[in-house]
């Protein structure tokens, strides 16, 4: 498999990624977590080191199938995921936008405790927040 380095701090990646969302979120039909967590570790075995997901997937659940196919290979794969939603925690229902930093903040430690992982590689924002400036975010 080819590899790519993303950024200046030379985090490598396979070529080809492995975006989460639809294996349990987004389309029509979903499959069990046990199906998941088979295809995510088949990829592994095929050579993808690059994995993407979000907080909204499920939401919730797409990180924690995400989190326990990948731990047994955690130091050979890059973990992506997504903030920016407004998604109460309770009833699961996507609300608004919310790229708040102090809400940045509490979706990144409740993204590490669902992936089950000490750090994420690349933690980025899913939808821009036009309420927040940009330059918040970034901070």
């Amino acid at each position: 498999m080819r590899k790519r380095k993303l950024g200046n701090n030379n985090l490598e990646v396979s070529a080809i990624g492995f975006g989460c969302m639809g294996l349990n979120f987004g389309y029509a039909s979903s499959l069990t977590r046990e199906e998941g967590i088979n295809l995510i570790r088949a990829a592994v075995e095929r050579g993808i080191t690059f994995f993407d997901t979000a907080e909204v997937y499920g939401p919730f659940t797409n990180e924690e199938m995400v989190g326990e196919a990948l731990r047994p290979v955690r130091e050979q794969v890059v973990i992506a995921t997504k903030f920016g939603f407004a998604i109460d925690p309770k009833t699961r229902e996507n609300r608004s936008l919310d790229s708040r930093p102090e809400h940045i903040r509490e979706v990144c430690d409740a993204s590490l405790k669902r992936l089950g992982v000490d750090s994420i590689d690349l933690f980025y924002q899913h939808r821009v927040d036009p309420n927040v400036p940009i330059e918040d975010v970034a901070d």
